[in-house]
């Protein structure tokens, strides 16, 4: 996987294939750390140089700091992309020092003086000052503290009002899979139009579009993690479990032919996309290392998207544009989200 990166902005390389660290933070089990770090190692050493963690991920900026320590000729290789997410009862007050030590505990947790990429994200637009906050990041951008600036779940309206109000931004993280096709919705158009990439989560639907789930009948209660419960919904909105087995199967075809995985055949979908840039990946140990390997090698075929189109025509949802169903606090993806993490509350 050497060379399987992307260039984010003039003279700043991410990998196609970023870690994610959600699953550190609890909710997915047990974490040893331990071996957490030494998995971290393991990636490092495998070209997949680029972790994605946040503010919010409870202890998931600590640990990356104590791999840092642990491994200090491997952390040189290191791009760590994290996030700054406001508490939502904090959003009226989100006022420059909040920001601010938000950013310098990142720095202290990270054991770095600069942030790579700091990806902002505003629980509540009801609530006026993102673009106001936006702006505190900048000006700490360009003090030195913070690299490169990116969003987190804004649609297309609002990244576009952010871009005109002249924040330097590089990239947005939203979900994109097979299963939610929001991004095309007017967002793709606008990184084309404004220089912006995308990193997408939710590629694998939490472990869901995987093989094992292949003839299986749907998930019910308790689901085995957070992943599941939130993936599920996205399922049910994509067209309900009878098509989400259609799709699979088709996948596992696909996979089958070409001598992989059908999570495989998934991520090298995303990574395909127009304007995507990478694809972050919740790789819970080093037993992915050889799946991260035949991603970068695959190639997908007029045969292969002869396959799949038909199925995702059949897509009914979900609605609307980048997260904006999950902004409904009340809905069925809002009531399951943690919204005051960033001081340690649930």
């Amino acid at each position: 996987m050497s060379n399987f990166t992307t260039e984010l902005a003039p003279g700043y390389r991410a990998s196609r294939l970023i870690k994610g660290c959600w699953h550190l933070a609890g909710g997915h089990g047990t974490v040893d750390e331990t071996q957490a770090v030494s998995d971290m190692a393991a990636f490092v050493e495998a070209a997949m140089t680029t972790f994605d963690c946040a503010d919010h991920y409870i202890g998931v900026e600590a640990l990356i700091g104590r791999f840092r320590q642990a491994h200090p000729a491997l952390a040189r290789r290191l791009q760590v992309h994290t996030k700054c997410v406001p508490d939502y009862d904090r959003l009226a007050d989100c006022d420059r020092g909040y920001l601010t030590s938000i950013i310098d505990r990142s720095l202290s947790r990270l054991g770095v003086e600069q942030l790579d990429l700091v990806q902002f994200h505003w629980w509540n637009l009801a609530q006026p000052g993102y673009v106001e906050a936006l702006g505190v990041l900048a000006d700490l951008r360009r003090e030195g503290k913070i690299a490169h600036l990116g969003l987190t779940n804004f649609n297309t309206r609002l990244t576009r009002e952010i871009l005109d109000a002249g924040v330097p931004l590089v990239s947005t993280q939203v979900q994109y899979s097979l299963l939610d096709s929001r991004p095309e919705r007017g967002l793709v158009d606008l990184c084309r139009e404004r220089g912006l990439q995308l990193l997408c989560y939710g590629t694998l639907a939490g472990g869901l579009l995987s093989d094992t789930w292949l003839g299986q009948p749907e998930p019910v209660e308790p689901l085995a993690n957070r992943s599941h419960a939130k993936y599920r919904l996205i399922i049910e909105d994509f067209g309900g479990w009878s098509l989400f087995q259609e799709l699979l199967a088709a996948l596992q075809a696909i996979a089958q032919r070409h001598g992989v995985g059908l999570g495989d055949v998934a991520t090298r979908w995303v990574i395909d996309r127009p304007q995507v840039a990478s694809a972050i990946m919740g790789f819970t140990s080093t037993r992915h290392l050889p799946s991260a390997r035949r991603i970068e090698a695959l190639r997908l075929d007029a045969e292969d998207h002869a396959r799949l189109d038909p199925l995702l025509a059949r897509r009914t949802g979900p609605p609307g544009d980048c997260y904006d169903i999950e902004r409904d606090k009340d809905g069925r993806h809002g009531r399951i989200m943690r919204y005051n993490q960033n001081e340690g509350r649930h």
